[in-house]
């Protein structure tokens, strides 16, 4: 069921409770639990935290908490699923949903007692109505015992004919409505998508109950941040909801300009600007962050010789001496730095790169440190996605969580270098997906496999890095095709997973197109062709176009899906 009112049906039934918080391994997610831990801070609430990673970790935790908690809020995980079906819980067990997934499960939306779904109303959300989906049960079989005794022959014969009739009716009506049940739940359940990012969803709270801080109007921008970075939501809901936070920045910010010299060193200011569309540019050289943004990369088409010359000309046209550019940004003169965006922009323009320039906010803590959201949301994922093993398997999620705080700066640049080293391996695996022709046309979608032995591979058997991969290919390959045909083509690539247990992991990503909604239709398609194929497969992750599948049943599951999406 929707909450209507998220104070009163939300946090102030969960304000005087022992809560379990139950939160999915992505940025927006650590966000979004950011935010909901200042309030619990706040008020005092009891609290565990528990990191999830998908529905397996999700079930286990829930049976080892189930006896010592009855509130559980879930974050960035379980709208998307029938819960009750799949935890089985006892009735006194109540569940708030907080997840950007979509399309929501309909059986948590018209679950009017255990489940509460809090999520923005304004969504284009386009739930089935509640008939179409749900009928009570009616006796069917009302089998005419009503035989009274002392009617005619006759009468009989024709009472019971006419009850047949009735009844012929009544079962053909009812195979009508399941047909139309089965094609409503079809056409609302074919495309996976992402609605408000929940850490918004959460500031929205935090400014209701008039306890929203700088800091969680900070996180709420990284988480939708987060979402923009990852390609999960159309430019338009971007914009759109850039200008939501930016009316909030302009309340929490507003100090006049010549005020600007008499901030305290400790103090944090965030700022609306536009800025480039660079990956950490700011914490590396510009030569670097050109290279190893996928933007500019697969515009200039970087991993042929002539793009190299493109990228030179690219330069000589801004007037920057390679020195400087390829020195650390915080060394350049600042002479070229002051007028850096609008040169950058002017060349971009000719060289066919129109949308360099993004609308987003930056945060200054003190006088030393700037950074930008972009920033935040590629470290936090490279700590989260750290394939270097450091103790338990939460380590990752604990120092990914403790990198958003602005006490943890050294964290965050650990992150930092971490993210770099992320953006080289997925630009160079990139190169030679294409130099070595790996991304092949299988008919209704292009196929790439990173074979064992690639460099960095391990790296790509992480669901966000394997993603991220997978787009960066997708647009370079777009960029780099003659064929006009595969431009317009989705893509599934496969990268190990584990060797010693033989498993791949798969995810499929929807076509690069100007007007592209971003709704993802492999989810479904990935579990039609494992069912018709009886592929072992493991449908582990919350995004379900992400799937684990063992390495010898990869042939068969393959041809399935094309001969289903042909």
């Amino acid at each position: 069921m929707f909450v209507s009112d998220c104070r009163r049906e939300f946090y102030d039934l969960i304000v005087t409770q022992r809560v379990l918080l139950l939160v999915a391994s992505d940025v927006d997610a650590l966000c979004a639990c950011k935010i909901l831990q200042a309030l619990f801070h706040c008020d005092h609430v009891q609290y565990t935290l528990v990191p999830v990673a998908g529905w397996q970790e999700l079930e286990t935790a829930f049976l080892e908490h189930k006896d010592q908690f009855k509130y559980f809020v879930l974050i960035n995980c379980g709208a998307n699923v029938d819960l009750l079906e799949i935890l089985q819980p006892e009735e006194d067990t109540f569940f708030f949903v907080c997840d950007s997934h979509r399309p929501i499960n309909v059986v948590n939306v018209y679950n009017d007692t255990q489940i509460k779904l809090l999520v923005k109303q304004d969504d284009d959300l386009d739930v089935p109505a509640y008939d179409d989906i749900f009928r009570d049960e009616e006796d069917e079989e009302e089998d005419s015992e009503d035989e009274r005794e002392g009617s005619e022959p006759l009468e009989k014969r024709r009472r019971f004919e006419e009850e047949v009739i009735e009844r012929t009716m009544k079962r053909r009506q009812r195979r009508e409505w399941e047909a139309r049940r089965r094609e409503i739940l079809f056409d609302y359940e074919q495309y996976e998508y992402h609605g408000t990012s929940s850490a918004m969803v959460m500031f929205d709270l935090a400014w209701i109950m008039s306890k929203d801080l700088n800091d969680m109007l900070w996180w709420a921008i990284v988480g939708l941040t987060d979402q923009w970075v990852q390609d999960k939501i159309t430019q338009m809901k971007y914009v759109t909801d850039i200008g939501i936070l930016q009316r909030h920045v302009s309340r929490h910010n507003h100090r006049n300009e010549d005020e600007e010299n008499s901030l305290s060193i400790d103090c944090m200011r965030i700022a609306f600007e536009y800025d480039l569309r660079l990956a950490l540019y700011q914490h590396w050289s510009l030569y670097e962050s050109l290279c190893n943004t996928s933007y500019t990369s697969a515009s200039l088409k970087l991993w042929s010789v002539q793009g190299q010359k493109r990228l030179q000309e690219f330069l000589a046209d801004m007037g920057l001496p390679l020195k400087q550019v390829k020195q650390k940004f915080s060394s350049m003169d600042v002479s070229l730095k002051e007028n850096l965006r609008e040169m950058i922009e002017e060349s971009a323009n000719k060289f066919g790169m129109k949308d360099l320039r993004v609308q987003t906010f930056s945060i200054h803590f003190g006088f030393k440190n700037k950074f930008s959201a972009s920033d935040i949301v590629y470290a936090t994922t490279s700590l989260m996605e750290n394939i270097e093993k450091e103790g338990p398997e939460t380590t990752n999620f604990i120092k990914a969580l403790d990198s958003l705080s602005r006490s943890n700066l050294d964290k965050l640049h650990q992150g930092l270098d971490l993210a770099k080293k992320q953006l080289r391996a997925i630009q160079q695996t990139v190169a030679s997906c294409i130099c070595t022709n790996l991304v092949i046309s299988q008919g209704p979608f292009l196929y790439c496999s990173l074979m064992e032995g690639t460099p960095d591979v391990k790296l790509f058997s992480k669901p966000v890095s394997l993603c991220l991969l997978s787009k960066y290919l997708l647009k370079s390959f777009v960029c780099s095709t003659k064929n006009k045909r595969c431009k317009l083509l989705p893509l599934v690539m496969a990268a190990p997973m584990d060797v010693e247990q033989g498993t791949v992991i798969m995810v499929g990503i929807p076509p690069e197109t100007e007007s592209s909604d971003k709704k993802n239709f492999f989810g479904r398609a990935f579990e039609k062709a494992a069912e018709s194929t009886n592929s072992r497969t493991l449908h582990n992750h919350f995004e379900m176009s992400i799937i684990e599948l063992k390495t010898e049943d990869r042939s068969k599951f393959l041809d399935a899906l094309i001969s289903l999406l042909s």
